[in-house]
């Protein structure tokens, strides 16, 4: 008699918490990308926001559901060379949670919105008030945002089609499911 190995086919991912982040997080950008214009109290707070939603989120990653601890996903060199080695040779892992290289992206965009919250702040201050090297900075931080979330999305879109996974169903529902 052949043994026959089951697959699992989904997995409960993402919390609430990670997915009322991602989703505020993603509302927060376009909103002030490009619904809102510089200068308004408007602008300011939805960056305040977006800051301490990722404030929250670092806290989460450390005291979160499992798939949401940086200890889970941390894209180390080691876990970023073995994933980009396996794609080159078209073969892909399954990564319940982030795998490695969504792991690297996650946190550069978590890097990017707390310098745009910095950025943004520093230029309420008297002493960085109408500082052209500062506003430089917000906007160029800001364009890499964009871009890297425009980067992030086909990247799920590519990596959900590669793994054979609904990331973005996942990132709604919380379950993570393999076709």
């Amino acid at each position: 008699m052949q043994h026959v190995r089951s697959v699992e086919r989904s997995r409960p991912v993402w919390d609430r918490f990670v997915r009322l982040f991602h989703w505020s997080l993603v509302s927060c950008v376009l909103l002030n990308t490009f619904v809102m214009t510089d200068g308004e109290a408007v602008h300011q707070w939805l960056g305040y926001l977006a800051a301490g939603l990722v404030v929250a989120r670092i806290v989460w990653g450390f005291v979160g559901t499992h798939h949401a601890r940086f200890s889970s996903f941390f894209p180390t060199p080691g876990r970023l060379r073995h994933h980009l080695n396996q794609l080159r040779a078209g073969r892909t892992d399954m990564h319940w949670g982030h795998n490695p290289l969504g792991a690297l992206m996650m946190l550069a965009l978590m890097g990017i919105v707390l310098g745009l919250g910095l950025s943004g702040w520093m230029q309420t201050l008297d002493a960085f008030w109408g500082e052209a090297w500062l506003m430089d900075l917000h906007e160029a931080l800001s364009d890499v945002l964009i871009l890297s979330v425009g980067l992030h999305a086909a990247a799920a879109l590519v990596m959900g089609r590669l793994e054979r996974t609904r990331l973005v169903k996942a990132m709604i529902t919380g379950v993570k499911e393999r076709w």
